[in-house]
């Protein structure tokens, strides 16, 4: 298959490396496009107000890995590869390995997310893959999964247009307990700015956070129940796999709003 990847970590993350260059010992044709340096938490965001530079980058992959560095966003990345880079599109659009989990409504700020949103918005499956720690730097499980992922794309491709949100373990592969589909649950965080004074006396913030709960999304969203949600699948060892969509429509706020009327003008 024809494969563009990107990340938000960065070209030199190692993460974006092992899962490009599995993939294309496995014999898939490879294009990176990524940040020229790490991205994280930048959501969806693009870059309006000045150029956007893309170098190619020698000497990091796999010999058969064409590879870009752009100093814009992940989604600048991927927008910049299918609109200007590459001579055809891809058949899927593959994000990460990022390092660090993207679960439950951290996605909302995750450029490794983003980065295979703009594939979906372009009309390409996408596939966004991360482990799910911080310190753990074992991200072989993940690529072979993803080289199984692809394969199985390959002989039966998604029913529909999707994004799959692929969150791994940091266990070792004999340590995964499965793979499970499931849904998106909810993270909420204790966001803690820590205030600090710099040499000059001026105060500035450092943002940190800490999860205090996994919690159910509410009932509204018309889940079905019996999916697991994505948070509690990868405390147990499985890998998550949560299809996603650019729509965010509140279905059932439609249905309660409908019968709303505005005296205006």
């Amino acid at each position: 298959m024809k494969l563009l990847i990107s990340n938000d970590d960065g070209i030199y993350a190692l993460g974006i490396r092992t899962l490009a260059n599995c993939l294309a010992e496995a014999g898939h044709n490879i294009t990176v496009v990524c940040p020229d340096r790490e991205r994280s938490a930048t959501g969806h965001g693009l870059t309006l107000h000045q150029p956007i530079r893309a170098e190619i980058v020698e000497s990091i992959f796999h010999p058969a890995v064409k590879a870009w560095a752009c100093d814009g966003t992940p989604s600048d990345c991927v927008k910049l590869a299918l609109w200007a880079l590459l001579e055809s599109p891809p058949d899927l659009v593959l994000s990460g390995i990022n390092q660090g989990a993207n679960l439950g409504t951290e996605i909302l700020y995750s450029g490794t997310v983003s980065a295979a949103m703009e594939g979906l918005i372009e009309g390409i499956p996408s596939i966004a893959f991360s482990l799910a720690s911080h310190v753990s730097r074992d991200f072989q499980p993940g690529a072979n999964f993803a080289k199984i992922l692809v394969e199985q794309l390959t002989a039966r491709p998604l029913p529909e247009l999707m994004l799959l949100n692929v969150n791994i373990p940091p266990v070792t592969e004999d340590e995964i307990a499965g793979v499970t589909i499931t849904r998106q649950g909810v993270r909420r965080y204790v966001d803690v700015f820590d205030r600090r004074i710099d040499p000059r006396g001026k105060t500035y913030y450092w943002l940190t956070g800490e999860v205090i709960e996994d919690i159910e999304p509410p009932l509204g969203l018309n889940l079905p129940q019996n999916i697991p949600i994505d948070v509690h699948v990868i405390q147990k060892n499985f890998i998550s796999i949560t299809p996603l969509q650019y729509n965010l429509t509140y279905a059932s706020g439609l249905q309660k709003l409908s019968n709303w009327e505005f005296p205006f003008p």
